[in-house]
């Protein structure tokens, strides 16, 4: 099999586009287009669904990227792992978090200590992040533990399912927030029961914040009369800013914005463990071991 070619089919279906695909690979269009075709070519096969400008993987080109984001994750190791005989002098590391706010001073110190390494990093919500660590699309990820399991210290390293290997960073509470105007914008917190008259602000689908405040709404027996699902958590806080209802916000993500009124929730359960993850067949690979290094001197 053509390396080439499987690598240009590797970043379009990554990418989503020729043209992306291209510029990421740092060669022309027509280039990528041609190694495509030769490859679908070869094996008389159709990889893509092509509309006009728009495409979709076919099953098998589906199939054909799990294979693919295997064989190149190998291949990054690989090059990490020659990478690091020279002290971490060059490379690239690819983090993803659910906030920027607990991973900014790590990448930060990250940079300090090793300027030659080329750093990434993309914002999602949990399940997103996830995704993309499983998938190998990341090397390492900023995640909250899960809404139903039992990490609850901070100082422990806890393998999930055999995949994943976690470091606690920090504990972060939900909170509820209120306008600066609202009546509770006097109290310093507020009871579960208080909510089920009020519009709740939340994030979408796939935020771990979303799932543990309606997990632990459910555990307690209520059930919000109205909810406004916003995309992302700087929506939420200009919903509350603009009275459209009570928000509902994770500490670390809160800020210093004078329009609005924090507001704790008296529930255990509305604490949350941020950690440090990463794939268990990658933890000893010393470009992911010093920014584990460095998360723990950090702490």
């Amino acid at each position: 099999m053509n390396h080439s070619q499987l690598r240009a089919f590797h970043a379009v279906a990554n990418h989503g586009s020729f043209t992306a695909a291209a510029n990421k690979l740092h060669v022309s269009q027509p280039t990528i287009s041609d190694h495509v075709r030769a490859l679908e070519d070869h094996y008389q096969i159709k990889l893509f669904e092509r509309n006009g400008r728009q495409i979709a993987l076919t099953g098998l080109g589906q199939a054909l990227l799990d294979i693919s984001h295997d064989l190149f994750a190998l291949e990054t190791r690989a090059e990490d792992l020659l990478t690091a005989a020279r002290g971490l002098l060059s490379g690239k590391l690819r983090v993803a978090a659910d906030s920027p706010y607990l991973i900014m001073p790590l990448l930060g110190e990250f940079h300090r200590r090793h300027p030659g390494i080329e750093l990434s990093l993309s914002i999602g919500n949990a399940t997103e992040v996830k995704h993309k660590l499983l998938a190998r699309r990341c090397d390492i990820a900023v995640l909250p533990n899960d809404p139903f399991d039992t990490f609850t210290d901070p100082e422990k390293n806890v393998p999930e399912d055999g995949q994943l290997f976690r470091k606690g960073l920090r504990e972060d509470r939900i909170l509820c927030v209120v306008h600066r105007r609202h009546a509770w914008s006097r109290r310093r917190s507020l009871k579960f029961e208080e909510l089920i008259d009020q519009v709740l602000i939340v994030r979408e689908k796939g935020s771990n914040t979303r799932a543990r405040f309606e997990y632990a709404m459910a555990d307690a027996g209520i059930k919000p009369a109205s909810m406004l699902e916003v995309g992302s958590r700087e929506a939420v806080r200009e919903a509350v800013a603009a009275g459209l209802g009570v928000g509902v916000i994770s500490e670390s993500e809160l800020g210093h914005d004078s329009r609005l009124h924090p507001l704790k929730i008296q529930n255990r359960a509305l604490l949350v463990i941020e950690t440090l993850v990463c794939l268990q067949q990658s933890r000893k690979l010393p470009i992911i071991e010093a920014f584990f290094d460095i998360s723990q001197s950090s702490s």
